[in-house]
Parts: structure tokens; sequence; C-alpha cells
């Protein structure tokens, strides 16, 4: 089996971020123009957004002016995030990458200023920047061509919107954080990877970076021949809340003998990174090795972006066993008592 142990050196771009005036249209809003999209930008708006890949605004201007204009030309339900306003380029991706909860090194800038396409270089060297004449050109490029497009990875930006809403329900709630997120509802599905995951799965290997315990990635017929083989469990786990699904967010591929579960591949989206979900998956992986007599073990490869999952498994009772050139394996204590399930989070097993 092929596998590469450490992340893609140019992942896949997950969000384009457009400036507006001179643009993704040509004119300035503010100076009393009513301009027209450029020349195959809404081609390509609609282009990436059909493969899952998001799409927000970081412009200067008047920010109430600039969207009713976005929406007179209907182009408003295409944008996830929208910062407009008088501060730098760079900043404004920067604070569009924490509220979309993604990689610096998955986000594009397009912006027809050479300077300000400078300043956001300098300032964010890892995103890729592009002049806005390149726009008709950004769908044939290798970083925003994804190999398998999904179901999910089409509704991708509603995904997004309902976690807008969640996200303002927060920002209201006067109480303690655990609390809000009890109120959610939360329910994480645990199941068997199918032959109708793989390509969600597929597309989860190679997307996800930071919430990614080891950064392999696996091709189709590979994960097809992992879900087959009696040696290995490749599980998926969906989410959802009072809101609605969250979609396919995670999925977890261990090697099984009589004595083991080695846990090869833990993956979360980023989607849910304050959602506690990494406990509560790593503890339901956890008793499910335990009940079945084995002892949990689990690998770790650090890369620049995914610290947070060995906090994870460190916070769920693994030890780190023994250290190597490229990483460490932990291992669970099977006499300890495996965690309780968090309150804030039902897990719900399918054979």
């Amino acid at each position: 089996m092929s596998e590469t142990a450490s992340s893609p050196p140019a992942p896949l771009v997950k969000c384009l971020v457009w400036d507006l005036d001179d643009t993704l249209w040509h004119g300035t809003v503010l100076e009393g123009d009513t301009p027209r999209p450029a020349p195959g930008a809404v081609a390509t708006l609609k282009a990436l957004d059909a493969r899952g890949i998001l799409h927000a605004v970081a412009s200067r201007g008047d920010h109430d002016t600039a969207v009713a204009h976005l929406t007179g030309l209907g182009l408003d339900e295409l944008f996830t995030v929208v910062e407009i306003g008088w501060g730098t380029k760079s900043e404004a991706v920067r604070r569009i990458a924490g509220t979309l909860g993604i990689g610096l090194d998955t986000i594009a800038f397009i912006d027809n200023d050479a300077v300000e396409r400078a300043e956001v270089a300098a300032a964010l060297p890892v995103v890729r920047c592009h002049p806005a004449e390149h726009a008709p050109l950004l769908p044939g490029l290798p970083d925003y061509r994804p190999p398998y497009v999904t179901g999910e990875s089409r509704a991708r930006r509603r995904l997004y919107r309902s976690e807008a809403r969640r996200r303002q329900a927060q920002e209201n709630h006067t109480g303690p954080p655990q609390e809000f997120l009890a109120s959610l509802g939360l329910v994480l599905t645990v199941r068997p990877a199918t032959a109708d995951d793989l390509d969600r799965a597929h597309e989860l290997t190679v997307r996800t970076h930071q919430l990614n315990t080891t950064g392999r990635t696996y091709d189709m017929a590979e994960l097809r021949d992992l879900c087959t083989s009696e040696g290995h469990q490749v599980l998926v786990a969906s989410l959802e809340d009072r809101f609605g699904s969250y979609g396919t967010v995670g999925l977890a591929l261990s090697e099984l003998d009589e004595r083991t579960s080695l846990l090869r591949l833990l993956l979360l989206s980023c989607r849910v990174i304050n959602r506690g979900i990494g406990p509560a998956l790593i503890g339901h992986l956890l008793r499910d090795a335990l009940a079945a007599g084995r002892r949990p073990l689990a690998e770790f490869v650090p890369t620049d972006v995914n610290r947070v999952m060995l906090v994870n498994l460190r916070f769920s009772g693994f030890e780190v066993l023994e250290r190597t050139e490229t990483g460490m394996l932990l291992g669970y204590d099977p006499a300890r008592t495996p965690p309780a399930p968090d309150g804030a989070v039902r897990v719900v097993a399918q054979p």
C-alpha cells in the first residue's frame, strides 16, 4: 500500500477570496458606478462552488453599499464570508480563515491591484495570490480541481451557512460555552464505511490537514480494499444538531489484530473544531477497542498544523510509548477505565 506520511506540499484551495471593485466587477461602486461582473468571473464562481470550493470577499469600501450591489447581481448567496472595510486585505484574509476554520495554506486571493496582492503575499506567504485577469483560468488549475466531487462537497457552502447561523446563536448566548454546546443537541453517528462513503472518505484525506493525526492519504482503490479487509476497520462519522446536518465529518482507520487496535489515521473536518467531536470520537474508539479485548494504540506524525490532534489523543488518555524519526506511537493502558461519554455529544454507533 502506498502512503504519504506528510501533508501535500500544495494543498487544494478550499476558499477563494475576492476583491470586488475592478476584480469581481468592472468599476467602483462608491463612485456611483453600477458595474457588471467581469467576463468569466461568474462562471468561475459557479464552477468552483460546484466543486465545494468556498468563496469569500476581502475588499475596501462601504460594507452595506457593496453587499447591496452583490445582492442586486444575485451573487450574494455564493459568498460564505464577507469582509468589507478599510483595513488591510491580509487581516481580512486572516479573519476569513479563522471564521471558516481552515488553514491559510488552503486560501487563495484574487485582486486587480498588484500592491494589494503584494501586501497579502508579504504578510501571509502561504496564501496563493492571483491577478484579476486570471479569474477565468482558475477552474483549470490543479489547485482548484479536487479529484472527486461528492454530494457533500457540492453542498459545502450551505453547510457553512448553517454554521454561520450556529455561530450567531452562540454569540447571542449569554451562558457558559458548555451550556451552549449542550443546547445544540449534538449527535455523532459512527458506522463502518461503505462503498457509498469512499468518495467522501478520500476527499477528507486529501482536504483535511489540521485535524489529522498522520497526514496520510489513501486513494479510492486502497480505501476499497481496506473496507473489505478483516485486519482493518474503516469508520466514518457524521454529525447533526438542531440546526441540521454537518455531513460526514470524520474518518478513523485502524489496523486490528488479536491483541491491539492501531489507529493509523484519525481526521476530522475543520468545521467541527470547536464542537468537542475529537474527544467524543476518540472515546468511542477507545471503548470499542477495549470491549473487543484489544489494547488501543495510535500513531501520530507531526506536521506544521496538526498539533491539536496530539492534544486530543493525550487528553483522552493516550501516553507516548516510543518516538521515531517521523513521529510517535501512543498507547492506552487497558487497565484504565475508559473515559465516559461527554454529555454534550451523544455518540450513536451503527453496526
